[in-house]
């Protein structure tokens, strides 16, 4: 009751300060409210006009692309002082800081550059800030980065090589971000800057979002508690979706995209518009692919799956700032893969019973893109707002969300409508912060957010965690300043989160299938058993950031942040007694876990000459109280099995994470790019005291060391101007053996080096006035077909428990895959 009293008391403050601000706005002229802002973008070198730059107020969420006589038109925006951006493939991106309520006309001259400096961006900060001016290390990519990788099986995976970056997969479709080694409830995933939930803890399912429907990310790859709360203490995945249009188009395009190796087949509609200021868009979007393939395994069964999805935007942007409403429907059916194979032959099997009765499978289910009886549907519904209203000297940005997660397993091949886990995650976030200008220059951002989430169990047969109520509340304020050359944050953030978790039985009559049990005095019924006692926890933690950068000249600066993170534990690590089918582990949970808490520090050094590009970034991570996974042996060494899955229970020890990323670019000529990167990070267990064992001192799914080299040729304009934005690249990656795994009880064992090689090419056809009449992107990766085994896929350890002599077990990675991606833009807006 309590918590429902306090949304209604916050949401009737915001209708209240919405509706007093609009009030105020309609008596006031309008003159003195909107502004405008007008130019021409022409090439420094030529002072020819240029056309196609897009124009960008991200905190307005506003944007115009020139005309063919390089002329923009902002209008109907809120004044006030805003960064802008000026951008446009082959030039150097400008970015300019504007008072809107003093300037209407700015002319921009770009000069045709090589170097992809001077990026925007929005997460993890108070106002739209520029990426070389932010301490914290973010990395940002956007749409041309994700479309030229057009062999993603998912959004998580298209960010999976950036230094410093990886994901725990299990297949082509499941990928989690890890983010220097941490990941699950360490790692906060945004959608539009408002928080995703979807049981993080569990293995065998990924990030429920359309890759489709996203056209830029942004990394934090640190502590972000100061913003996010708790949860974000390895880092942030802010997934963004499109911009609104320009004022007065209706845009749109159709998007198809084909795999070799899957047989994957990936559709998307997509339309926006903008009518005086009234926004609006919609992304339609399903995909469906075979079992995956590799030379070693052949195809390997059950890792096919189907995906639709929905979403819904509808907005205004007008003087006193913008609200936007969006809604989306994420429907995945995932097929659950474990590896069971024929002793004689190798071949994949199928479980036939409840036991151990199995079959291998045939071919023709093998090429199938039918889901088997024995799959996952994992549905994501949500509705959310992004709003920014313009309050006096600052503005107010209020974002609210609501999402239902609906996951189920089916895992009984003689009662395949019976879901063996069924889940669902009902949660509320909400996030508001008023950004004003203190004193002589200090932005300033004070702000509260957090979440209220319940989890109530459906019918089912296995019940790993118990029905939980949880409410996190967090104020914060964050404080930047600039002295000349050097740009000053710091922040702190005072975190609180209460779990509930109710007491469940469960009713064993039949072995087989287990329910749950609702009849009275559970203590005394036969056959009834307790599954999880009642649980009330309150965590509580403070958290801040202090870093700086500092400009030496417009090519070199120096960067260092040091920040303390927060993370309550999971209701996973504290409750948890029960199997994960998907993840074949029976989990033991600890409600006597104190938080976890960590300092990074982090220190970079970036440089920008007219044909090199450099960066360093070194960081040092030491984490209190970490939680990781242990498997539970009997006295004799062999595995304690619970329900027939191997038992592993959680434990807290103390623990450094450090390492560092080392990129270089270079251009030899102006269309010419020769980049590379180096990833390295260590994770060490550091114990409770004691000497650590040689099996436990190293922590779990550390990514080895990874080379990225890459060879590209960028062309404006070819064959006599009809294509435009032409690419073609060459890549070599090398990721050595990892031979720093956790290795007690077996959780991970040795893993090979390898080598991969991959390739694209894609452009624009234009017709004569330089509309793009249609995109197109191939890229190929693992073109040599190497057989290979990640140390981050689950799938490594999926197999029998006796393995023949000289077999190397588990399931290996996807093999060669040429992915075709085609975009064909439309018009629809009246001339």
């Amino acid at each position: 009751m309590k918590h429902k009293t306090f949304y209604t008391g916050l949401f009737m403050l915001l209708l209240f300060t919405f509706f007093k601000h609009s009030s105020y706005a309609a008596n006031m002229p309008a003159s003195t409210l909107t502004s405008s802002l007008t130019g021409i973008i022409t090439d420094k070198a030529d002072h020819k006009p240029i056309r196609g730059v897009t124009i960008t107020i991200p905190d307005l969420k506003i944007g115009n692309v020139t005309d063919a006589s390089g002329k923009y038109f902002l209008s109907h925006m809120p004044k006030g002082a805003y960064l802008i951006q000026f951008s446009m493939i082959g030039y150097a991106t400008v970015v300019r800081t504007v008072d809107l309520a003093k300037i209407s006309s700015l002319d921009i001259q770009m000069e045709a550059s090589t170097i992809e400096a001077g990026e925007v961006v929005i997460t993890g900060v108070s106002r739209a800030t520029e990426l070389k001016k932010s301490p914290i290390p973010i990395v940002a990519v956007g749409k041309v980065y994700l479309d030229q990788r057009a062999a993603s099986g998912n959004i998580i995976d298209a960010i999976a090589n950036l230094p410093g970056i990886s994901a725990l997969t299990t297949g082509p479709n499941v990928s989690k971000p890890f983010i220097h080694g941490l990941g699950y409830n360490r790692v906060v995933t945004l959608q539009d800057g408002i928080r995703q939930e979807g049981q993080q803890w569990g293995d065998e399912h990924g990030i429920e979002a359309d890759q489709n429907s996203i056209d830029r990310i942004e990394v934090i790859k640190g502590p972000a508690s100061l913003s996010y709360g708790s949860d974000a203490i390895g880092g942030v995945v802010n997934l963004i979706t499109p911009a609104a249009v320009p004022e007065g188009k209706i845009l749109g395009s159709l998007q198809g995209t084909y795999g070799t190796n899957q047989g994957l087949v990936n559709g998307s509609f997509r339309l926006y518009g903008n009518q005086n200021g009234l926004v609006w868009g919609t992304i339609l979007s399903a995909k469906q692919a075979k079992d995956y393939q590799n030379q070693h395994d052949g195809r390997v069964y059950n890792t096919g799956y189907k995906e639709k999805d929905a979403r819904v935007m509808v907005g205004l942007n007008k003087s006193w700032g913008y609200t936007h409403i969006n809604a989306s429907i994420f429907d995945d059916l995932q097929e659950i893969p474990d590896g069971s194979r024929d002793p004689a032959t190798r071949k994949f099997t199928k479980q036939l019973t409840e036991d151990t009765v199995r079959t291998i499978v045939s071919p023709s289910e093998l090429n199938s893109y039918k889901i088997t009886p024995l799959h996952q549907r994992v549905q994501l519904y949500r509705v959310y707002s992004n709003s920014n209203f313009i309050l006096g000297n600052g503005n107010l940005v209020v974002n609210l969300g609501y999402q239902l997660s609906h996951r189920r397993e089916y895992t009984h091949p003689t009662e395949p409508a019976i879901p063996g886990l069924n889940l669902n995650l009902t949660t509320y976030t909400y996030d508001a912060k008023y950004n004003y200008t203190l004193g002589n220059g200090y932005e300033t951002s004070v702000g509260l957010n957090g979440m209220y989430q319940k989890n109530t169990l459906g019918q089912s047969t296995d019940f790993p965690i118990p029905a939980y109520k949880q409410f996190d509340i967090g104020p914060f304020a964050i404080v930047k300043k600039s002295f000349g050359k050097l740009d000053l944050s710091a922040g702190l953030r005072y975190d609180s989160r209460s779990f509930n978790g109710q007491a469940a039985y469960v009713d064993t009559t039949n072995a087989t299938f287990p329910a749950l049990y609702h009849g009275p005095d559970p203590t005394s019924a036969p056959n009834v058993v307790s599954q999880f006692s009642a649980l009330k926890k309150t965590f509580s933690g403070l958290s801040g950031s202090l870093g700086g950068t500092y400009n030496f000249s417009d090519q070199f600066l120096l960067k260092a942040n040091i920040a303390r993170g927060f993370r309550a534990p999971s209701i996973a690590e504290l409750s948890a007694n029960g199997s994960d089918p998907g993840s074949q582990i029976y989990h033991i949970g600890n409600n006597n876990f104190k938080p976890e808490f960590n300092v990074q520090e982090d220190i970079g050094a970036i440089l920008n000459l007219s044909n090199v590009t450099a960066s360093l970034e070194l960081f040092n991570n030491n984490i209190q109280n970490y939680i990781f996974q242990e498997q539970l042996l009997n006295a004799d060494g062999s595995p304690v099995l619970t329900q027939g899955y191997n038992t592993f229970s959680y434990v807290q020890s103390k623990a450094r994470i450090n390492g560092g990323e080392f990129s270089l670019d270079i251009h030899p000529l102006p269309w010419l790019h020769f980049e590379n990167s180096i990833s390295l990070t260590y994770g060490h267990n550091l114990g409770n005291g004691g000497p650590v064992p040689d099996s436990l001192k190293y922590l779990p799914f550390i990514p080895p060391l990874h080379t990225h080299s890459e060879l590209r040729g960028n062309f404006n304009k070819a064959f006599g101007g009809n294509i435009r934005n032409c690419y073609a690249f060459v890549g070599f990656d090398h990721f050595s053996a990892q031979d720093h795994f956790f290795g007690a009880y077996g959780t991970e064992t040795y893993t090979s080096g390898y080598n991969l090689l991959s390739a694209g090419i894609g452009g624009s056809l234009v017709n004569k006035t330089g509309k793009t009449i249609v995109q197109i992107f191939l890229e190929g990766r693992n073109l040599a077909n190497v057989n290979y085994q990640s140390n981050v896929s689950r799938l490594k350890y999926f197999d029998n428990k006796d393995v023949p002599a000289g077999v190397q077990p588990g399931i290996f990675n996807m093999g060669r895959n040429i992915s075709f991606k085609v975009v064909v833009p439309f018009d629809l807006s009246a001339h």
